[in-house]
């Protein structure tokens, strides 16, 4: 197999349109080609082998995207970072995976000067299908973050697969509102429009009255529930205003029930939800001809075998039955970098991952989430794990013991927050708190409110019931 980022650009005509910036200007195809040759010689010139990591924290820019592709042609392994990540949050993926670079704005600029005086020629760097194209960080319910590895052949069959899937061709035109530094933006559907040669309206960031404007000159949409949240609080959108979009795909967090029949209802077409992870892209789509069920992500893709087991014991269940989510396909993961352990512990014998999910399969083969396991949280559609964000707040002084949940909430779909038992007499408010955890945790990960409570609830066994805790503060957003 070759390289991905030939895969990607086979389909590629020179002249056709690539990428529209923000300022209005386009980048055709053949911009692409001469940018990421450009820049992937400035990063061999700088001394990048195969199989090195590149890892960069970087604003959203088509320069960034650039990168990403060019690393790949280089032959070595893109390390996406959130924006929001703290110095000491980075300083561990920098350890960890210890890049050749560590690119950020500055760099990324120096960079671009650099490249202005490289050739417009690249000889892609050949690559076998179970070569490292990405290493993506996911959080942990216990201790630090995880890099998934992601092959060259995870990238090039998930992008395929979900192109034919999702009928992209090269008339399509993607509005790209999502952040890079995840997979939904960066390899779900920048990878799309890339394998079926479309073109993509690209902004920095979400505004929902610019994407409700800009309806009228593309076909597809990808975003988080909270896109189509906050679209539809826009008087603009009706029939008339969606009418020349071809299809609308939200994931990365589950779609409410409620805004998939409003959405239906104010626009004439039915949002397409589809489930998927860091370790596995995608894994399930609902039809792209054929009934979109609310509350459902769909049936699994034509290459990926998914089935419920029992959590404990393995044991696959029947249809109705609620277990873990297991899957098996060639989007399936390499494992964890540097954490052969923890990768062995995710993989049943006969090669299903576990996801961690918690889901049943309908009697018509639609896949329910049901809930997920070990408590993590979707806020905005980033993953947020309560372990991290409880360790920060448990060292600080005051602090006996604290427990962080997820609860509804109109905008994010989930928002973080915490739940404190506090030392008696202690005087610990809730804006020292969030002021404390500012420097050590990413914005996203931050709780939006701080409660205090003399205990925690806990069961028989000692441990802290966080669905109480759901429970009693169902309301606070409301």
């Amino acid at each position: 197999m070759a390289n991905l980022f030939d895969v990607l650009t086979a389909n590629a005509i020179p002249s056709a349109p690539f990428l529209e910036r923000p300022d209005g200007t386009v980048d055709a195809y053949a911009d692409l080609m001469a940018q990421t040759a450009r820049l992937a010689n400035a990063l061999v010139a700088r001394g990048l082998r195969p199989g090195d990591r590149v890892a960069a924290q970087l604003e959203k820019t088509p320069e960034n995207l650039y990168l990403y592709l060019a690393t790949v042609r280089a032959g070595a392994v893109f390390l996406p970072l959130n924006t929001a990540y703290t110095d000491a949050e980075v300083d561990y993926f920098v350890s960890d995976a210890e890049p050749r670079l560590l690119v950020r704005d500055d760099t990324l600029a120096e960079l671009a000067e650099e490249a202005r005086g490289f050739a417009p020629e690249f000889d892609t760097v050949a690559r076998e299908p179970d070569d490292l194209a990405a290493i993506c960080y996911t959080s942990g319910t216990t201790g630090r973050s995880k890099g998934a590895m992601l092959t060259h052949a995870n990238l090039a069959s998930n992008a395929a697969t979900l192109t034919k899937l999702w009928r992209f061709t090269a008339d399509d035109v993607l509005i790209h509102a999502l952040p890079i530094y995840h997979v939904h933006g960066l390899f779900v559907a920048t990878n799309v429009v890339l394998s079926a040669g479309a073109s993509m309206i690209f902004r920095s960031k979400f505004d929902a009255a610019e994407v409700l404007s800009l309806f009228p000159r593309a076909t597809a949409l990808m975003g988080v529930p909270t896109f189509y949240t906050r679209l539809l609080a826009q008087p603009g959108l009706t029939r008339e205003a969606a009418a020349h979009m071809r299809v609308f795909i939200s994931g990365s967090a589950p779609l409410l029930a409620d805004i998939h029949r409003e959405w239906a209802e104010r626009t004439g077409t039915a949002i397409l939800e589809r489930y998927g992870m860091t370790e596995t892209g995608m894994n399930t789509s609902n039809p792209y001809d054929g009934e979109r069920v609310a509350g459902t992500v769909g049936f699994p893709l034509p290459d990926v075998a998914l089935r419920i087991a029992d959590p404990d014991t393995g044991r696959v269940l029947p249809r109705g039955e609620i277990g873990v989510i297991e899957v098996k396909g060639p989007n399936v993961f390499a494992g964890y970098w540097r954490m052969p352990d923890k990768t062995a512990a995710e993989f049943r014998a006969d090669g299903f991952f576990i996801t961690g999910d918690l889901g049943r399969i309908d009697e018509r083969g639609y896949v329910h989430i049901v809930g997920r396991g070990k408590d993590l949280i979707i806020s905005g559609g980033l993953n947020v794990y309560p372990k991290e964000v409880e360790t920060e707040i448990d060292a600080l002084p005051g602090v006996v013991e604290s427990a962080v949940v997820g609860l509804s909430h109109p905008d994010l779909g989930e928002a973080v927050t915490a739940v404190i038992a506090a030392a008696p007499g202690s005087i610990l408010t809730e804006a020292e708190v969030l002021s404390a955890l500012s420097a050590r945790l990413a914005k996203y990960k931050q709780p939006k409110r701080v409660l205090f409570v003399e205990d925690l609830p806990r069961n028989a066994m000692g441990k802290v019931q966080k669905a109480l805790l759901r429970q009693q503060y169902a309301k606070l957003y409301a």
